[in-house]
């Protein structure tokens, strides 16, 4: 944890565009360009016991620093919370955060062959355009730049895994099964073999869900859910 949550905050400091910091109680930042959150929302994310906030605009931040000013920072990524003190409009999130070290991975192959394969190669590429619309934006597996990592079965790609290279040396995981081969454990083998690929490089794992089942399947890996991540499109007043 003591290595963990400083790297976390180092990577969502520098997405925040700012010069703005984590702290314990929130305090609202304005960063046009924040990564936080989409173009003209408000991003919130809690890393531990801090959290960190941006806004497009002056009015925004005022907004959202008064109405969430006193809170604890483990409810400022709460929709039910946010929802009684802002006007919203959209909400994305909350998505858990997670985090991995090298020690405590623990790979999770089991009776699955995962090899590696090019992003351009025939099969991986039916395996995306064969699944949902949805799943597939939903994992990011189309904006990995790392290898795909992939599980086969009778010659098709049934899972893959793989990450995105993020500011500050972090590896954003990314995983996907096919609908028909899910509950056996594939997706965690397609993601031990990502990890292992990205602790080789010195990198930091990031794995962002907000899905149940894409958090245990982090756990089983080794991931610890340091904190979360929400963006809000506030009404128009």
């Amino acid at each position: 944890m003591a290595v963990l949550i400083p790297r976390a905050r180092e990577l969502w400091e520098y997405l925040a565009g700012t010069a703005a910091g984590f702290a314990p109680a929130v305090s609202v930042a304005v960063s046009p360009r924040s990564y936080l959150c989409p173009p003209g929302w408000a991003g919130i994310v809690v890393i531990g016991d801090a959290a960190l906030a941006t806004a497009p605009d002056q009015g925004t931040a005022r907004l959202v620093g008064q109405a969430l000013s006193g809170l604890p920072a483990a409810s400022l990524t709460d929709t039910g919370v946010l929802s009684r003190r802002l006007r919203i409009a959209e909400i994305r999130g909350p998505a858990a955060l997670a985090y991995l070290d090298q020690p405590d991975f623990r790979p999770q192959l089991g009776d699955a062959i995962t090899g590696q394969v090019d992003l351009d190669h025939p099969g991986f590429r039916q395996f995306l355009a064969a699944a949902e619309t949805d799943d597939v934006e939903e994992s990011g597996m189309r904006e990995i730049t790392s290898p795909a990592f992939a599980v086969r079965e009778h010659g098709q790609v049934v899972a893959a895994a793989g990450y995105s290279d993020w500011p500050c040396g972090t590896a954003h995981l990314s995983v996907l099964t096919a609908a028909a081969a899910r509950g056996r454990g594939l997706a965690r083998a397609a993601a031990s073999a990502a990890v292992a690929r990205a602790l080789e490089e010195g990198k930091l794992p990031q794995w962002r869900a907000r899905s149940w089942e894409s958090r245990r399947i982090a756990r089983a890996v080794g991931f610890r859910e340091l904190g979360s991540q929400v963006s809000v499109r506030l009404a128009a007043h």
